[in-house]
């Protein structure tokens, strides 16, 4: 008999064990040979050496994907504990996550479109995105340039947009130049804003 004492370390934990340990008790399930049991941030279990070797690279596969996403869902816990080899170990954890913003929050790609602008984006220098207002190809466009910045592949970020008139002349409008750009500007701006992450 053998044992294994595992630290969860730098996560939230009850991200790790979900709501009413959902999360853990499908981790237990998943090993009937091992006597597994969790208290605050340890887990412990007993049983086969193979079996223990197992449930530890699952312990830091699980833990490696709430350090990167954080937060974890039934599904991705279910899925990382079915995974057989490094292939099918990449495809749940190529996740299509842009940036992580001011507070943890996460930028991603949500849509099929959306997906694939993102994929020939990493591929081709420069890309055209056409479609509905509010389909969100401003916000993922700027959400790849900032991403881009951050990784050090561009040195800045030039913020262009077509003044379209809404019925009255920008010349009308009250303010400076900057003030009588603003609305037009105003979505650029929401993406790269600190509070807006």
């Amino acid at each position: 008999m053998y044992e294994l004492n595992y630290e969860l370390k730098d996560i939230d934990t009850k991200q790790f064990y979900g709501v009413q340990n959902q999360y853990f008790n499908l981790i237990k399930s998943s090993f009937p040979t091992l006597k597994v049991t969790g208290r605050d941030n340890f887990i412990f279990a007993m049983g086969n050496s193979e079996a223990l070797k197992v449930l530890q690279e699952k312990l830091d596969d699980i833990v490696s994907f709430i350090s990167n996403n954080n937060s974890i869902e039934l599904k991705d816990v279910e899925s990382i504990l079915k995974i057989r080899d490094e292939n099918e170990k990449q495809l749940v954890f190529d996740s299509d996550i842009l940036l992580k913003g001011v507070g943890g929050k996460i930028i991603k790609a949500k849509t099929t479109n959306l997906k694939k602008l993102v994929k020939v984006s990493e591929k081709k220098d420069m890309v055209f995105a056409i479609g509905p207002a509010g389909t969100g190809k401003t916000y993922t466009s700027v959400a790849l340039a900032v991403r881009a910045l951050r990784d050090k592949q561009v040195k800045r970020i030039i913020l262009t947009r077509p003044a379209v008139e809404a019925g009255e002349s920008l010349g009308f409008l009250p303010g400076d130049m900057k003030e009588k750009l603003d609305p037009y500007m105003q979505p650029l701006y929401d993406v790269t804003s600190p509070e807006k992450g």
